[in-house]
């Protein structure tokens, strides 16, 4: 017998983040829309909202039941959510305000969890969790990385928490007994499986089982997206909810059944002692679907609910690429599908429309119109919003969101594109939260279907996205972007799309920046006197990287090169393979947080410069993105000052800095350019390098000279906002050791060369003024005047601040002239 829709319960104005179902005839429910409401069975299906409670002042996020007690006849709804406070309603007093407060999360409250006993875990953005007891703090249970979005109390001693760091802890009290490694991103759901251990949910589509003692029994696969929540069925099945619209039930280590929801999310499952199944989705309504026919919506209830999921439109990139011609016509429905939950498309007319294996009924359910991917290349075209986000000291970014996505799989898209550290995803939500709510009252007319920011719905991963397609996941070479970039599969922790490709996932990263400052409002940029901008004290290193993947394509381009025999000369030497085999453990330990074993030294630089020098330019670009990365993550290894000169030497001649810069430039060239920009931004991004006695000698003499020989307006838009990033750090190193003014000098002139000719890129234009404000700021800090020359070309360079950058800007130039 399959599960259908019992009940449809619709109060809700917003997404319904969390449900609980304690007992077969109490629903409780949390929203966006800042209500909690318990709802009460009065006969059959039908379920009437009893009470509603104010359970905070933004959205509420979590929530949980604690059982009747001599203080609360019919038990406490307990909520949590982005107000930070957990608030405790006693059902049978009727009252809308809380009868306790617990207090002392810094951030977010996302999960809850309670015993009979009234012992209850709370975790939060903050980055713990807290187990309280008689509504006081008990212990607070620090580790974690990241937010944490799944606790559960296995008694009032131990609990177990997952994290957005990707691992799960067992607590005894406030010490961590074991953490639990397997998932490849955030936890996101846990619950009990007796006489087994738990089962967790993660973002990386993957439900597993484990012992307490760590082992993992099986591992549920099916889910195309994240999964959010779990729940235990009374007869030992698992059911599961997530990004893929769907509700699944588990059986036996399969796929029993897959409901799938008319809404873009379903955030939160939980099972009856019946077996019923209650579901809480962005549409704001919250669903009971039953396995016992008595209980079954009406006929004409249950088509309703049909054709609303067949009337889903799914966006081409969801499913994947669509060949129309190639799909087969209705007739492909005749034969039945493998297992519950498999999709097919078919073609019917000139439409696409997605169908689901429903292996309980044995029978093929439409779950939605394909839409074809819109081809337009405009980046931006077709989102309800483009956004400037600030990532702190005043840097901003492009951030594109449509409003029927989850904001976390915009933020997830933004900061895969951007490169930013995935430990900025919940600030970049906070973000579009701010700014979502304000396009909302500027422009009332709009719909109240939007997705709440709590989620964590973006996964680090193979993400699946609601919106504009961003590029392929494979790796592709970042000059053709066409083919594999990796000639074996690597492992893919971070789904990075490269920045000058807007393809890859290759190791070409940007910068790491500071955390991400959620702004005080959807402005473009903070108003003056709001926050100070400058200084800007932070360097942005750009050490990201997927070193497997680097490692294979320079190996895939040495054997090309064996292989032909009027190449074969180039190929690497047996020593020059053992150094670089050397420098690729080593950053794959750095990389990962590890110790490396052993140091690279001199003869690893000299085997990355003689392949430099003898590679072709169309096939080093691997080589000079292990070069970033050394710089980045082994500045000791630049010990002398014959080994700085000598290696910077080699990565100006292997982007072919001193060639005629004629435009275009090809594309090996651009891209060997770039990740020379980057190595150099690395440069001034760590202190020990900075702080060599003679690397004042070095700047001077190698780098900003030989930068001034190139020709910024040839480089392409990501070159420029590298260079600008190059500038930005020296600026940083000026605020805490003093350059002579000529190496300021130098500095100066490049700076102004970004602002008079910067006309398009305001990034490279925002962070050259950046640039700008931290020279003229130590200057006066270190009592070092300009000259009047230089603060005459300073005046002139701020005075006229092209149109379209000026409303960002105007904060910065405010403080510059302030300065002044």
């Amino acid at each position: 017998m399959s599960y259908k829709l019992s009940a449809t319960l619709s109060a809700h104005s917003a997404d319904v983040r969390a449900v609980a179902s304690p007992s077969n005839d109490l629903i409780l429910s949390a929203s966006r829309d800042s209500t909690a409401i318990c709802w009460d069975r009065t006969s059959g299906s039908s379920f009437t909202s009893t009470h509603v409670l104010k359970a905070g002042d933004r959205f509420v996020n979590a929530l949980t039941y604690l059982p009747p007690s001599k203080d609360a006849s019919q038990g406490y709804v307990v909520a949590g959510g982005q107000d930070k406070i957990i608030n405790v309603f006693d059902i049978a007093s009727g009252k809308a305000e809380p009868s306790y407060s617990l207090i002392g999360h810094s951030d977010n409250v996302c999960t809850l969890h309670a015993l009979a006993d009234g012992t209850v875990i709370s975790g939060s953005w903050d980055k713990t969790a807290k187990v309280w007891k008689d509504f006081q703090l008990a212990y607070d249970l620090k580790g974690h990385a990241h937010s944490v979005w799944a606790v559960i109390a296995l008694d009032d001693e131990q609990f177990l928490t997952g994290s957005a760091d990707k691992t799960i802890k067992l607590w005894q009290k406030e010490s961590v007994v074991r953490t639990f490694e397997g998932h490849q991103d955030a936890v996101r759901g846990l619950t009990v499986v007796p006489d087994i251990g738990f089962a967790s949910c993660s973002n990386d589509s993957e439900i597993r089982v484990w012992t307490l003692g760590g082992d993992v029994v099986y591992t549920l696969t099916g889910h195309t997206s994240f999964i959010y929540s779990l729940s235990l069925l009374p007869d030992g099945g698992l059911v599961s909810c997530g990004e893929d619209r769907s509700v699944r039930v588990w059986r036996d280590g399969e796929c029993a059944q897959t409901i799938v929801v008319p809404a873009v999310s379903v955030w939160s499952v939980s099972t009856m002692p019946n077996g019923d199944i209650v579901a809480g989705s962005s549409d704001g309504i919250v669903r009971v679907f039953s396995i016992v026919e008595s209980r079954w919506a009406t006929a004409g209830d249950l088509k309703e609910y049909d054709d609303a999921v067949a009337k889903q439109t799914l966006p081409a990139q969801q499913i994947g690429n669509v060949k129309v011609a190639e799909l087969p016509g209705m007739e492909g429905l005749s034969q039945p599908g493998s297992h519950s939950g498999q999709t097919k498309m078919i073609r019917n007319g000139d439409k696409v429309e997605a169908y689901q294996w429903d292996a309980q009924a044995f029978t093929w359910q439409q779950v939605g119109e394909v839409l074809r991917a819109n081809d337009d290349n405009d980046e931006y075209k077709g989102y309800d919003h483009v956004w400037d986000v600030d990532i702190g000291d005043g840097q901003m970014l492009k951030l594109p969101y449509n409003e029927s996505e989850n904001p976390y799989v915009a933020a997830q898209r933004f900061l895969e594109r951007n490169n930013i550290p995935m430990a900025h995803l919940d600030a970049v939500v906070r973000h579009i939260e701010q700014n979502s709510d304000a396009s909302r009252r500027q422009h009332s007319s709009g719909s109240t279907e939007f997705v709440d920011p709590y989620t964590g719905a973006s996964r680090y991963v193979g993400s699946t996205s609601t919106g504009p397609a961003t590029g392929s996941s494979s790796f592709v070479d970042p000059y053709t972007g066409a083919s594999r970039y990796s000639g074996a599969a690597a492992p893919a922790p971070l789904a990075m799309s490269d920045p000058y490709t807007g393809a890859s996932r290759y190791s070409g990263s940007p910068a790491a920046p500071p955390p991400v400052s959620p702004p005080t409002s959807p402005a473009l940029a903070p108003p003056t006197g709001l926050r100070s901008i400058l200084p800007a004290r932070e360097p942005r290193a750009m050490n990201q990287a997927n070193v497997n993947a680097m490692h294979h394509k320079l190996y895939e381009i040495d054997e090309a090169l064996r292989n032909e025999i009027s190449a074969s000369s180039l190929a690497m030497y047996p020593q020059e393979i053992r150094m670089i085999d050397e420098a690729f453990l080593f950053l794959t330990q750095a990389t990962s947080g590890s110790v490396p074993s052993t140091p690279l030294n001199a003869q690893h630089l000299e085997a990355i410069t003689s392949i430099l020098d003898r590679w072709p330019t169309s096939q080093r670009f691997p080589v000079m993105d292990l070069s970033r990365l050394v710089i980045a993550f082994s500045p000791n290894t630049f010990s002398s000052q014959e080994l700085r000169f000598s290696f910077m030497e080699a990565l100006f001649a292997g982007a072919d800095w001193g060639q005629p810069w004629t435009q275009p430039l090809s594309k090996p060239r651009e891209t060997n350019i770039l990740l020379l920009l980057r190595a150099l931004a690395n440069a001034f991004s760590g202190a020990r390098m900075v702080e060599n006695s003679d690397w004042a000698k070095l700047v001077r003499a190698q780098i900003l000279e030989r930068l001034h020989q190139g020709r910024y307006d040839v480089l392409s838009s990501k070159g420029r906002v590298v260079l600008a990033t190059v500038l930005y750090n020296v600026s940083c190193t000026m605020l805490r050791k003093r350059f002579d003014v000529g190496i300021r000098g130098l500095l100066l002139g490049l700076i102004f060369q970004v602002l008079k000719t910067e006309k398009q890129e305001s990034e490279a234009y925002h962070r050259a003024l950046v640039a700008l404000g931290n020279v003229v700021h130590a200057a006066k800090e270190q009592k070092a005047p300009l000259d009047d020359t230089q603060v005459a070309e300073l005046r002139q360079a701020i005075a006229v601040v092209p149109a379209q950058f000026s409303e960002r800007e105007r904060p910065v130039v405010a403080e510059v002239n302030g300065l002044l």
